[in-house]
């Protein structure tokens, strides 16, 4: 990876919420990439811009959706290849990521006690908040 991709995702990584940013380092997704590049047989220029491409997803920049063709027409490769790097990228990097900042959000959330009386109570009380308090 050159140095200026390096500065490029470092400071893109940094403008995230600080949640999806500890779910987008949960993974080494640059490793990842390495490793699938190196499975796909791709060369270091080939390897830069698939690192890039999962670097615009990450960053919302690109559909997750649009990463197949994507990489087919980035890295000039066939539209199989493409299918299985993507399908390899979406189990290797964004499931884990995704999963990792659902898991955060759920543990962080501040209403884990809620039953449905207190809905019913809100619903009844015409919007009254006090009716968690109980």
């Amino acid at each position: 990876m050159t140095e200026q991709l390096q500065k490029i995702i470092h400071d893109e990584l940094a403008n995230l919420p600080e949640k999806v940013q500890k779910g987008i380092n949960s993974v080494d997704w640059v490793e990842i990439c390495n490793s699938i590049g190196l499975k796909y047989l791709l060369t270091d220029d080939g390897i830069n811009k698939l690192q890039t491409e999962v670097l615009l997803v990450l960053i919302n920049m690109e559909y997750l959706d649009d990463l197949k063709l994507n990489i087919e027409n980035h890295l000039e490769i066939l539209k199989k290849d493409s299918e299985n790097i993507a399908e390899d990228l979406v189990k290797q990097v964004f499931n884990p990521i995704n999963n990792k900042i659902k898991e955060d959000v759920k543990n962080n959330l501040s209403y884990k006690n809620l039953s449905w009386n207190q809905t019913i109570n809100f619903i009844v009380s015409g919007g009254d908040y006090t009716v968690f308090l109980e």
